[in-house]
């Protein structure tokens, strides 16, 4: 640990042009002494959290699966399997019903005996002060002891390393499981965690019950986020609404977390050999190298990536949020706080594109895409971006807001072409593969839309046409980032997910990640990789299909 602290204040002070690295091990939980525990078994541990424990039996049924097929993955014949109800390690999972336990009576003795498996929940909200000690920037640890194995979900997420004994999974009989649940922590955030209770041996059903021997919270000084680990399986569910989401989604998908820690990611851009991304509320960019069996490297490669002014205090995102590439290999940023797009040259210099419509500033540029590079055209290569208000700190009512309306744009000899103002918050925006449709989804509550623009010869678009409306779906998240693949499907990020349609907008499913992902953009040598920045992580995922025009964006 002290190794990584003292990475991280070498980050701190070095100038914008210096990366830094900053990674930990699956296994890098502070020991000794913590500054200060919360013994979340007592009533005042329990209170001091704002914690309620909450509990529920399960019950093993029936479910519908496949053998395996050729490949060996669920592809062969229809078989009958089982599941554990309720799935109880979702972070927004309505628990409201189950039965509270008071801390003192963890203790007690639960669940049916003999093959037996149970839940255990409690919501914790970081309190500003322990005692005289200061919680924020501490490193939160987890530790707790079920009788007889235990699981622990921490944010919806059962993050787990290929040989990893114990933390999240299970670590051996009556033993600790001990794991990291949050870096650089700040007042009144809230952590959920949810145990799941296994009772064993398993093979030779036992004749006692499920009880929690102990649950505590340790908090350690001098941690520091994000960090990058050693590729971790998480959780992930796939609803699978039309057939043809087969073709596109392995039948045994993997998600993998890349880094984690980080306020929020935005923005990702795959560069031909390594990942670039946003920190919008930390304004800063990162590169992301991947590494095969030890943690990938994490550098800081910006810093102050979307803005530098006296009021920066006052912005929630000021930094950077959209990244693209150029057709010549040039970085270009779409920057929040200071309403502009930029180019980072080569030479390491700065280009301001375009700051302004009309003589006034532009709101915060969000996200950008160059037109396609189809083969037999010279007329690819333009660059649109979207404009709402999110960067400003006060959105549709901030006093910097200068345009009476959120645009979307293209550049044309160094100057902002307004393309349509009909959408209140246009967000992502991507072009189908042949060129001859735009599509931008719309961040607004009330009226969760993708909509679909003709491409004329010009660059100019037509009318624009409901392509999907989200609108009813649960959840209070509009559309947010936006991809389309080879092959024409639009991947969207919608209410619960990743929303999947094919090019004539039919829904073919939704993938449920731990973290709702916000951006995502394809990689990897074959373009097939899927990385997704998903609130406080990286995650990875590799799809049957690659990205649209990948080959263009590989340099």
């Amino acid at each position: 640990m002290r190794t990584l602290r003292l990475a991280i204040l070498l980050c701190a002070a070095l100038a914008q042009a210096v990366a830094c690295n900053v990674h930990a091990e699956v296994s890098d939980v502070p020991s000794g002494t913590p500054a200060v525990s919360i013994d979340l078994a007592t009533s005042e541990g329990a209170q001091l959290v704002g914690g309620v424990w909450r509990y529920s039996d399960t019950r093993i049924v029936d479910v519908p699966f496949r053998a395996p097929g050729k490949d060996g993955q669920p592809t062969g014949e229809p078989v009958q399997s089982y599941d554990i109800l309720p799935h109880g390690g979702a972070r927004e999972l309505d628990d409201s019903t189950w039965e509270i336990v008071a801390p003192m009576h963890l203790t007690d003795r639960r669940g049916r005996g003999k093959v037996s498996f149970n839940w255990y929940r409690v919501r914790l909200t970081v309190p500003d002060r322990i005692g005289a000690v200061s919680t924020k920037g501490t490193t939160v640890v987890f530790e707790t002891q079920l009788d007889d194995y235990a699981e622990v979900w921490v944010d919806g997420e059962l993050a787990r390393a290929a040989g990893q004994s114990g933390g999240s999974v299970v670590r051996g009989w009556n033993a600790d499981n001990r794991l990291i649940v949050g870096r650089n922590v700040q007042p009144g955030q809230q952590i959920q965690l949810a145990i799941f209770g296994i009772n064993g041996p398993i093979s030779a059903a036992p004749t006692n019950f499920i009880y929690v021997r102990k649950a505590r919270l340790d908090f350690y000084p001098g941690g520091h986020a994000p960090v990058a680990v050693v590729a971790q399986e998480v959780n992930v569910e796939v609803e699978r609404d039309d057939p043809a989401l087969d073709a596109i989604v392995p039948a045994n998908p993997k998600v993998f977390k890349l880094a984690d820690g980080f306020s929020f990611t935005e923005g990702p851009v795959w560069t031909g050999d390594h990942l670039l991304f946003s920190e919008p509320n930390d304004n800063r960019i990162y590169a992301f190298y991947e590494r095969e069996g030890v943690p990938g490297e994490l550098k800081v490669v910006r810093e102050h990536s979307g803005y530098a002014g006296a009021d920066i205090a006052e912005y929630g995102q000021p930094g950077s949020n959209g990244l693209a590439i150029d057709a010549q290999g040039r970085l270009t940023i779409d920057e929040h706080g200071n309403h502009r797009v930029s180019r980072l040259e080569k030479d390491g210099t700065l280009t301001v594109l375009v700051d302004n419509y009309g003589g006034k500033r532009l709101n915060s540029p969000n996200d950008l895409v160059y037109s396609p590079l189809l083969e037999g055209s010279s007329k690819g290569g333009r660059l649109y971006f979207t404009d709402p208000p999110f960067g400003l700190p006060k959105f549709y009512d901030d006093p910097r807001k200068e345009l009476p309306f959120s645009g979307v744009y293209r550049l044309e000899n160094g100057k902002a072409v307004l393309l349509t103002t009909a959408l209140k918050g246009p967000n992502g925006l991507a072009f189908s593969p042949d060129g001859k449709f735009f599509y931008v989804t719309n961040w607004d509550t009330k009226a969760k839309t993708v909509t679909r623009f003709p491409v004329q010869p010009n660059g100019d678009l037509g009318p624009g046409e409901l392509f999907f409306d989200m609108t009813s779906a649960p959840g209070e998240e509009a559309l947010d980032g936006l991809k389309i693949d080879r092959d024409g499907n639009l991947y969207v990020s919608g209410p619960g997910g990743l929303w999947i349609l094919d090019s004539k907008g039919k829904h073919l499913g939704t993938i449920k990640l731990p973290r709702l992902a916000a951006n995502f953009a394809w990689g990897g040598p074959d373009g097939k990789t899927l990385y997704l920045t998903a609130r406080s992580a990286l995650y990875r995922m590799t799809l049957k299909v690659p990205g649209s025009n990948f080959s263009v964006a590989k340099h």
